[in-house]
């Protein structure tokens, strides 16, 4: 399996993974150019896609839908502009290709937010963003995957010193927010396991937050829980930074 995280932010979210003739995308934001031109530079085209995956209806997920009108999409959400859709419901497992893949619900403020875990048979994929929280119940499908690519948006001090109004700061602290550099590291010290092998935080706020206190956080949470990092590829995503996770690759 190979997963390259095109993009990751408030400016636009979208991801490819790759197994065997298998090729799928999670989301579709960003702009027309940059989406064909990140396509390109990791050796992908848009009519070589099996099927998109949604997350949810916010633009900076959904904003290019018409580039991928025509191919074949999977969501719990309702979003227009793509002919063929179908319809998943919470935990439902379906098959695309050589692809198995659950469909996690999360909390966000925006109808029918999902994660999702994506195996090929022997490399598991658990993609989190866009969420307040992991509910519970459904973190034992979250376990001890190969690869995280896991929400990790703000530092709440620094969100809390950005001129954002109240309301907007309350909203993204809620539990239908954005889960926190803490959070986001607490929940990944109770799912990683001895096949993880990479880490990648993503969404993070470019007023809130930073790549460096995002890492901070999740190396202090987990020396405090004793939880070893030596063997993991552990990094955090940036707006317009392809990200590649690729067994035997250090990229």
């Amino acid at each position: 399996m190979r997963i390259d995280l095109l993009c990751s932010g408030s400016k636009g979210n979208c991801c490819l993974v790759r197994a065997k003739d298998t090729q799928i995308v999670i989301d579709c934001g960003s702009t027309k150019r940059y989406l064909t031109q990140s396509l390109q530079a990791v050796g992908a085209q848009i009519g070589q896609t099996d099927a998109i995956l949604l997350t949810h209806s916010h633009s900076d997920h959904v904003s290019q839908r018409k580039l991928f009108a025509q191919i074949p999409m999977y969501s719990y959400c309702e979003v227009e502009g793509f002919e063929r859709h179908t319809h998943v419901e919470p935990l439902e497992q379906f098959r695309i290709r050589e692809l198995s893949i659950r469909l996690i619900p999360l909390s966000h403020d925006a109808p029918k937010t999902a994660g999702y875990v994506i195996s090929d048979g022997e490399q598991t994929l658990v993609y989190i963003t866009d969420t307040g929280y992991i509910a519970n119940s459904n973190k034992p499908y979250l376990k001890n995957a190969d690869y995280y690519i896991f929400e990790s948006n703000h530092d709440v001090p620094m969100l809390m010193g950005t001129s954002r109004p109240l309301y907007l700061k309350q909203r993204i602290l809620s539990p239908s927010g954005h889960l926190n550099n803490e959070d986001s590291a607490k929940n990944l010290t109770e799912l990683v396991g001895e096949n993880t092998t990479d880490i990648v935080l993503a969404h993070l706020s470019q007023e809130a937050n930073t790549p460096e206190l995002a890492l901070k956080a999740l190396h202090a949470c987990f020396a405090r829980k004793q939880i070893p990092t030596d063997g993991m590829q552990i990094r955090a995503a940036e707006q317009f930074q392809i990200e590649t996770i690729e067994r035997g690759s250090c990229a």
